[in-house]
């Protein structure tokens, strides 16, 4: 495996071989630099017009896994325009197999895996075209048809070699057969032909590409538990124990009140629960739906006649940190930003406006003033110590700027993540949820920002517990916040399948909280007492099994096991779909490695005695 970047520059030549709008790889531009430098820790090429390119390669000490980034620096006479930088190029990787992961809204984490026939990626009998299999996102919701993740499996030797980047806005992958079988790997910022990126730069400017990290291993699930350890969030100090989450959403949809917030407060309080967050529709005047009067933050004073403080005081004389939504970035059309050209983003001089929804332009200062006095005060003056960011569309391919469309798109998406940094640098103590529509925003430099996010929009469909174990592939356990949403009418069976789910990652409640029975509660109170046990192992483990035998999400059959190891235990966990199993006849007959004996068993919860329920172990492995 070698680690380089290439960059391509306006006006030089392709590298032919019929690779024009397929790949930027090997142009013109590559054959004037010169590897100048090379240590453990970086290469350096220059050119003879004085532009430099520096790829820095860097190994994580604790999980061996190399950073990788790229930065470009523009020492010539003149300006230049870059169509293609990538942050990483690696090299002579053998492997004859694809991994990548799918997502949609509301169905996050599919894996999906592809032979390198089968994709028609064998060399030409020449040598010499190129084959290219090219992937990624164009818009503002990076996580959309597939993560930035790419893992080659060298089926022979049972090798992987995987990269995770760390793109907000579009991007891209390329896997490229040319020379022989070997593989090369590219990312980066979705390029001119995929991304409408083009950069200017003036002479003694600077461009440095999103990171990278690339792992090796001996399966895809040791490559993720590498990239994802990798992950260095920005959590609360206040974050720092796998803290529960009930968000009232499912409970009022869309509604909240003071009254309903104080009966919910009343209801949790003292259940082992530290966050309770006030979801949208705080806001409404009265003219829509919550999602005509985003971008309108003045507390509704229908629903909140007191004001917001009374009811986030109320919460935390109850032991609770409150906790609010927004969707700051997006104003809809009964906000009277929606009409204010001043504030927004365009595309071909006009306000770039995608269904109901148009796009602040977080660049702006007179955007920037706007949000710190109605996002970062109001939390402050009313006391929140939890914000839920949500992010309800896309941009697209770009917008108006002065670079390429894809570049200002990146722009724009960046000045967002500003502002992320600026929350917390104002209350240092402030648990942020990032959330785009559930999944959209499930990517590393977001994550990186977050104290958790939200897993998806799945909250209630039987694909739950399919979503949110692949997720633990993708981003930190600890992080990934799933619901289980509890209706008055749950049967035992349901509520177990539900809150076993949310033992893949971060527990997140919410649903018919003050209608449930006393032996519903009984049974959500068992939840949070063994959540609470396995905490560690969700936090600190390693998985090293998601095996499910269900292809479809909306009609999942068979089962699904996964373990999680951590400090000689084990977190086992087991869903019943359609035409299901029991656990001991399921890892008999998929012959899966697991001694799920009694004398092993340290905590059990559910019951796993039908189709759609669910049990988790914890088993002592000493």
């Amino acid at each position: 495996m070698k680690i380089s970047s290439q960059i391509k520059l306006t006006h030089d030549a392709y590298a032919g071989f019929y690779s024009a709008g397929l790949t930027m790889l090997n142009s013109k531009t590559m054959e004037r630099f010169t590897m100048t430098r090379h240590t453990n820790n970086e290469t350096v090429y220059t050119s003879s017009d004085d532009l430099t390119l520096m790829v820095q390669h860097e190994k994580d000490s604790q999980t061996g896994a190399i950073r990788v980034q790229t930065i470009f620096t523009n020492n010539s006479k003149e300006n230049i325009t870059l169509e293609m930088v990538d942050s990483f190029v690696i090299s002579e990787v053998e492997g004859d197999k694809i991994h990548r992961f799918l997502s949609f809204w509301s169905a996050e984490g599919r894996h999906k895996v592809d032979n390198v026939i089968d994709l028609n990626l064998e060399p030409s009998w020449t040598h010499t075209a190129y084959r290219v299999e090219k992937f990624g996102n164009v818009g503002s919701m990076p996580i959309r048809k597939y993560f930035p993740f790419v893992a080659i499996e060298d089926s022979k030797t049972g090798n992987f070699t995987a990269v995770q980047l760390y793109s907000p806005a579009s991007w891209q992958m390329e896997v490229i057969i040319q020379e022989d079988e070997r593989v090369t790997l590219t990312g980066g910022i979705a390029d001119r032909d995929f991304g409408q990126f083009t950069k200017t730069l003036k002479p003694g400017e600077i461009f440095i590409t999103p990171k990278a990290y690339v792992a090796t291993g001996n399966s895809l699930v040791d490559v993720c538990d590498k990239l994802v350890k990798s992950q260095h969030p920005d959590i609360s100090p206040v974050d720092d124990h796998m803290g529960i989450t009930f968000n009232e959403y499912c409970t009022s949809w869309g509604n909240p009140s003071e009254e309903s917030m104080k009966k919910i407060a009343d209801c949790i309080e003292g259940k082992g629960i530290d966050y309770l967050v006030i979801d949208a529709g705080w806001f409404i005047q009265g003219k829509g739906k919550w999602w005509d009067e985003t971008g309108n933050w003045n507390y509704s004073q229908k629903l909140f006649p007191n004001g917001l403080k009374p009811v986030a005081d109320y919460i935390k004389s109850k032991g609770m940190i409150p906790g609010i939504w927004y969707e700051f970035e997006n104003v809809s059309p009964m906000c009277e930003l929606f009409e204010k050209d001043e504030y927004l983003v365009k595309k071909d001089s006009r306000p770039l406006t995608v269904g109901d929804r148009r796009f602040l332009d977080m660049q702006k200062d007179i955007v920037k003033d706007h949000l710190n006095k109605m996002v970062i005060d109001n939390l402050k003056e009313a006391g929140f110590g939890y914000i839920k960011v949500d992010y309800n569309d896309t941009m697209g391919m770009g917008c108006d700027g002065p670079d390429g469309m894809g570049e200002n798109l990146r722009q724009k998406v960046l000045a967002t993540q500003d502002f992320f940094r600026k929350m917390k640098a104002q209350i240092p103590e402030l648990v942020i949820e990032n959330c785009s529509s559930g999944g959209h925003r499930l990517e590393p430099s977001f994550m990186e920002l977050a104290s958790m996010a939200s897993f998806s929009d799945a909250h209630e469909i039987t694909a739950l517990p399919l979503i949110a174990a692949a997720l633990q592939l993708l981003i930190k356990p600890e992080q990934s916040q799933i619901w289980a949403v509890l209706r008055k009418d749950d049967s035992p069976a349901r509520l177990y399948y539900s809150l076993c789910a949310t033992l893949f990652g971060r527990m997140g409640l919410s649903g018919d909280i003050y209608d449930i029975s006393k032996d519903q509660w009984a049974i959500l109170e068992e939840g949070i007492a063994f959540y609470k046990k396995a905490a560690d192992i969700i936090k600190n483990g390693k998985t090293t099994l998601i095996h499910s035998t269900s292809k479809s999400n909306n009609n999942p059959s068979g089962g699904q096991l996964s373990i999680r190891e951590y400090d000689g235990k084990c977190l086992v966990i087991y869903h019943r779909f359609e035409n299901s199993k029991d656990v001991y006849d399921f890892i008999k007959d998929e012959e899966i490695s697991l001694n799920l004996k009694e004398e092993k068993i340290f905590s059990s919860f559910g019951c796993a005695d039908q189709d759609f329920s669910a049990k988790a172990f914890i088993l002592d492995l000493n």
